[in-house]
């Protein structure tokens, strides 16, 4: 991929939500600092969330253009799965990306599509652009949706109900419970979405960007680049240019009083508990939740959302808006029992910053991989709690292969886990000699 030239204009096409957003101002502002770029961001916005807004305010090494989304109401069901929904938003702001484009004073080189706008990359032929797709996840997560394709023809059913996982060449196997989300049910619009996202990443792109390295999953970029089977489907140049993270000093916020509280609480003895910008819990996970905390004794620092139903994404497109003030919806008495060793944060929290404090011993997280990467950088080992996308797979490769994270008996999107269990998972990650370990690992 040649993208060293001086002064060459990039522009990164971002799909809605920080998950999204984050990943890509991370790789605009790699290539704007140390390979010396121009580059553009079109960042396609809901204008539902603060958090974005805030974000992209702090984004100084780049130039960012929003591209506005107009009434989707009559396309998009209320029940319409996430990726569905960023497919159809996505699909409706080809027309902005384009005038984008077109009103530059300096047209870009480059158009790179994030994982959800692979639908846009046909308007860099109009300019003739080079193109890539950008896909911030890992390697095993491209190598299944890039060979969804094959699954898709060879294996019948669906694939929750096999007891044999899927086999994808020079890859270990993927267990079925471990899927994406949108591989659970092929019936569903948002499986074809998928599918279709896969062919697109191998059909219209020049290459794939990943935000991944070898130490962290050299066998399946190997498998990607060399393995002779997968690259009969793959075969466009592939490349790992991770990690892209953030770094604690370039959060861009004050010290907040999250922070504040932390640097009164001893070295290593905080948990720090997040499902990142879109997971929500049900009430009675909720309340297991904190009656688990209250019960191991662990100081914790929460960052807490209103309850939902079944969804577990439920606040996808509402990051960082979370009421102020004390929560009604916990068991009774727990804010008064718990009001010298825990924080409840209803708000979008400084994860970064966080998660690089002295006091932070453990993080209980969603597994989004940006909060993977940061996690594995400052040193904090993880309860994995996977909720939703593909953040099954991220768990297997924090708890299986890397060894540095526990995770509940059943994932917490079959059952709900109960307060005993939680109480355990605490306390083996904090106090144990295998969480010490975990911490030493490098």
């Amino acid at each position: 991929m040649e993208l060293n030239q001086q002064k060459l204009h990039v522009a990164i096409v971002s799909s809605p939500g920080m998950g999204h957003l984050i990943p890509v101002l991370l790789l605009g502002h790699r290539l704007a600092t140390v390979h010396h770029l121009h580059v553009t961001v079109l960042a396609v916005t809901t204008e539902t969330s603060a958090a974005e807004s805030q974000l992209m305010d702090t984004a100084h090494t780049i130039n960012i253009v929003k591209i506005p989304l107009g009434d989707l109401s009559s396309l998009l069901n209320p029940h319409d799965a996430v990726v569905t929904h960023l497919a159809v938003m996505m699909r409706q702001a080809r027309h902005g990306i384009r005038c984008a484009i077109s009103a530059m004073a300096r047209r870009p080189d480059v158009l790179i599509a994030d994982l959800f706008s692979s639908e846009s990359l046909p308007i860099a032929d109009e300019f003739r652009l080079q193109k890539y797709v950008y896909v911030p996840c890992s390697a095993r997560f491209v190598s299944l949706i890039t060979y969804c394709q094959v699954l898709d023809k060879d294996v019948k059913g669906q694939y929750v109900d096999r007891t044999e996982p899927l086999v994808i060449p020079g890859c270990d196997p993927v267990r079925c419970e471990d899927v994406p989300d949108p591989m659970l049910d092929r019936n569903d619009q948002q499986y074809k979405e998928f599918v279709r996202m896969g062919i697109d990443f191998v059909t219209l792109s020049d290459g794939i960007l990943m935000n991944t390295w070898t130490d962290f999953e050299g066998k399946r970029i190997k498998a990607l680049k060399n393995n002779e089977i997968l690259r009969s489907v793959v075969k466009v140049p592939v490349y790992d240019i991770g990690p892209l993270t953030r770094e604690a000093d370039e959060a861009g916020l004050e010290k907040s009083k999250a922070i504040e509280w932390l640097d009164k609480q001893p070295v290593g003895s905080v948990l720090f508990v997040s499902f990142g910008s879109g997971g929500t819990l049900s009430a009675e996970q909720t309340t297991e939740l904190a009656s688990g905390l209250e019960l191991s004794q662990q100081r914790f620092l929460w960052v807490i959302r209103p309850p939902v139903g079944s969804s577990t994404d439920g606040a996808f497109f509402t990051a960082g808006t979370g009421p102020d003030g004390p929560p009604d919806y916990l068991p009774e008495g727990f804010l008064t029992r718990t009001q010298n060793v825990g924080l409840l944060w209803t708000t979008w929290a400084p994860q970064v910053e966080i998660l690089n404090h002295r006091s932070i011993g453990g993080f209980l997280t969603h597994c989004g991989l940006n909060s993977v990467f940061e996690s594995i950088k400052g040193g904090v080992p993880m309860i994995a709690w996977p909720l939703y996308a593909e953040q099954r797979l991220n768990a297997s490769i924090v708890t299986e292969e890397m060894k540095v994270g526990v995770r509940p008996a059943v994932l917490p999107t079959k059952k709900v886990v109960g307060r005993e269990e939680i109480e355990k998972m605490a306390r083996r990650l904090m106090e144990s000699e295998e969480g010490k370990k975990m911490r030493e690992r490098e």
